[in-house]
Formats: structure tokens, sequence, C-alpha cells
């Protein structure tokens, strides 16, 4: 019996899906297990495997397309059976719902079924125009009329590269013709390679301009002095092993008093609503982190109530999972404050921009040898910097200062925080 795979929902906030990557053609044989396709949030990457076997009957969603979870992608069964039972309806211009192409084979560069198409530069003369949704999407995007494109997709669908034909072709179809031999050499072109976004720096990308245009950032810079926490993290080190303790690194250590001293400023510790702002009542950490795929920032929740072995333990496995792919898009929401740590890099200063609704983000400098004067003498010391940005408009320059004073003195006096 024919078995439809859908596509899988990957955290309760995920409401579709797209597809990446086919393993499987229709016609390959499947068994139990077999990686049938792979398929990303805007925030992860995933494998979807067969928990049945049989042939693939039918691929109902291409490479690219958007697909809402828990929507039919492809069939599994035996070769012959009714398949199209499982085809999506689609409505296409307010119309009566129709069938969504059914993928039975990879169609030619120009389908035989689309020169006529072709010839006439129209797709469709009826109501209905059969149109993948990424396509369809980005030809509303650039407002263009899709019915006027020629289409090479299986069974006379439009899909992504015939809606960037048409674009570059002014918005109206043409059939290719022959090319004709120029009487003069064109000038040498200049060499560079178009490589599309990820799904996933689209988002960043959208983010951070919303960011940037839409919140009133400020930034304030200071230092502490680190002595006593490069003190504290050798002893941990040293001891780590016959202690039962993880690798507590310096950026565990700065969660840790972050999730703390937070606590003192709830107008960091908060979301700027608009007309309304949501104080948090523990302290969910973002933390971020630098993956293949681009920046995420997986949240530690509730670290004000963790240890910081706990904290440590928490925030490895998160970058691993982030690194990885394989993080719940669950784990990548919820933040109420950010800390992003450039300093393993060698940064002395930057700033920081923040993810909104977030009133605030630190960021973690490297550390630098400093003087500052004892008893008339100059003395050298290891100085940590901090970039603390904040959003003006839920909060004034003074109540963030304090909080980063707090933080500094704080992270000086390490040991005494430990004893609370």
């Amino acid at each position: 019996m024919a078995t439809a795979v859908i596509m899988p929902r990957q955290g309760q906030s995920v409401e579709s899906c797209i597809i990446t990557k086919w393993n499987k053609n229709v016609g390959d044989s499947v068994a139990e297990g077999d990686i049938l396709f792979s398929y990303e949030t805007d925030k992860a990457s995933f494998e979807e495997e067969a928990k049945v076997a049989g042939t693939m009957l039918a691929i109902l969603a291409e490479e690219g397309d958007d697909v809402p979870c828990l929507e039919n992608v492809c069939v599994i069964g035996e070769p012959g059976e009714d398949v199209s039972q499982f085809a999506a309806a689609t409505t296409v211009d307010g119309g009566e719902p129709a069938a969504a192409p059914v993928k039975e084979e990879e169609p030619a560069a120009a389908a035989p079924a689309t020169a006529a198409v072709a010839a006439t530069g129209s797709v469709a003369e009826g109501d209905f125009v059969k149109i993948s949704p990424r396509a369809k999407g980005i030809a509303e995007n650039q407002m263009l009329d899709y019915k006027q494109a020629v289409p090479t997709g299986p069974n006379g669908r439009i899909i992504e590269r015939d809606i960037l034909e048409l674009s570059k072709n002014g918005g109206a179809a043409v059939v290719a013709a022959p090319a004709v031999a120029q009487a003069t050499a064109a000038a040498p072109a200049a060499a560079y390679e178009d490589v599309k976004l990820a799904n996933i720096r689209k988002v960043i990308a959208k983010s951070m301009h919303a960011s940037l245009s839409e919140m009133a950032q400020l930034t304030h810079s200071f230092s502490f002095d680190a002595t006593q926490i490069m003190a504290y993290r050798k002893i941990v080190k040293e001891n780590a092993e016959k202690m039962g303790l993880a690798n507590i690194t310096f950026n565990d250590i700065i969660l840790f008093a972050v999730s703390r001293v937070l606590l003192n400023h709830k107008d960091l510790n908060a979301h700027f609503l608009g007309d309304k702002m949501r104080y948090f009542t523990d302290v969910n950490l973002g933390m971020a982190v630098d993956t293949p795929r681009g920046l995420l920032v997986p949240t530690i929740f509730g670290a004000n109530k963790m240890s910081l072995n706990e904290i440590a333990i928490a925030a490895k496995d998160l970058a691993k999972q982030a690194q990885e792919g394989t993080i719940s898009p669950d784990l990548l929401s919820g933040a109420s404050f950010t800390v992003s740590n450039l300093g393993v890099f060698g940064v002395e200063h930057f700033t920081p921009v923040i993810n909104p609704p977030q009133t605030g983000i630190l960021g973690v400098n490297n550390i630098q040898t400093k003087l500052k004067m004892v008893d008339g003498e100059a003395v050298p010391y290891q100085a940590m910097g901090i970039s603390l940005t904040y959003d003006h408009r839920a909060l004034d320059g003074a109540p963030a200062s304090r909080f980063a004073q707090e933080l500094c003195k704080t992270l000086e006096n390490f040991m005494a925080l430990l004893a609370k």
C-alpha cells in the first residue's frame, strides 16, 4: 500500500521547511533507514529517513521549495500503485484547487510538453498555472506576471529558473534564438561567481538590518581587571578531572556572571514590544555561536538557576548541536539577553548588534596588558574588555552603564560571587 512521507515539524515555532536535496529519484528502491531528502528551517538542517521500504513512486516538491510542515512531499509504495490521492491541492489566482504536479521523471532542459508554450510565450490560457511555491513567491516579489514564463519543470510546471529567466528578459517570455556571430571580438569579462544566499544567511541579513534600522542602539565600552578570573580558571583547569568538572572557559565565567548580575537590571533582561516591555523572571541567556551555516544563537534557559559547571556543560552541548546543524529551532529562540564573544579572535573592541526584541547584548573582547597606579607606581595587569549595546528606546545610558559597572566589579571579585 502506498505511503505518503510528510514534511516533519521541527519545533513548535516552525511552520515550513525548505527542501535542500533529494537523495532518491522516482523509481529508486527505498529501504527503511535510507535518507530520502535533506531540508532546513531558517536556523538548522535535518535529514529525513524512510520509515517504510518500497519504491519511490512520486516526488511532490522540488529542491528549493518551501513546504508547509505536515504536507506530503513524496510517496513510497509498489510500482503501479495510484498516487494521485497524495498530490497536494494548490490554488492559483484564487481559483479552484488544482492537483499539484507529481514528479515522475527528470525532465529535459526544455521538455516537449512545454514546446507549444514556448512558441506562444504564454504558460496558460485558463485560470490555473502549475508553479512551484518558491517560483510564485519570487514572481510576486518582483511583480512579474508568472503566466508569461516558459515552464521547464516537471509536467509543464514553472520553477525558479523560469521566473529568473522571465525577469532577465524584462518580464516577457521569449524563445531562445540561435546565437549570431559577432563581427568584432567582445571585451573580456571580469571573472566572478554568483552564489545564491543560503536560507539562514537571508534570515540573518533580514534580522540584522531590521535591528539596526528599527532600534536606537548605542554601545558603551568598559574593561575590568581579569586577574582573579584568570587565576580561578587555572585552578579549575588543574583540578577539573579529579573534581569531575567540565572544561570551564572564560566565556562560561562571563555567562555565569551575567546570569547573576542581570537579575538586578530588569530593563536589560527584557523584550521591547513597541508599546510595552516584557520583563523576564529568569535569565534566558543567548550565546552567539559561529557555525558552518552562519551565526546561530542558542539559548540557555534559566541560566540564573544553574551552577557554573552546569552552564559550562549546557553551553558546550548547545554549541555542538548548533555547529552540527542538529539543534532544535525551539532552542534558538526565547533568549532575554545575548552574549557574543569575539575575544578569542583577538578583537579589541566591537559593536555587537541586538537580537530584537531583546533590549541588550554584551560583546566580550580580548585580554590586554594595561597599567594602573598602585601607591604611585605603574603596575601592569591583565584587562578584559566588554562592549554593551542597548536599545535606547527601552532604557537610558545611566542604567545601562550601571549594569556594565556591576558586571565588571563582579568579575573582578569572582571568588566572592561564588560564595553567594
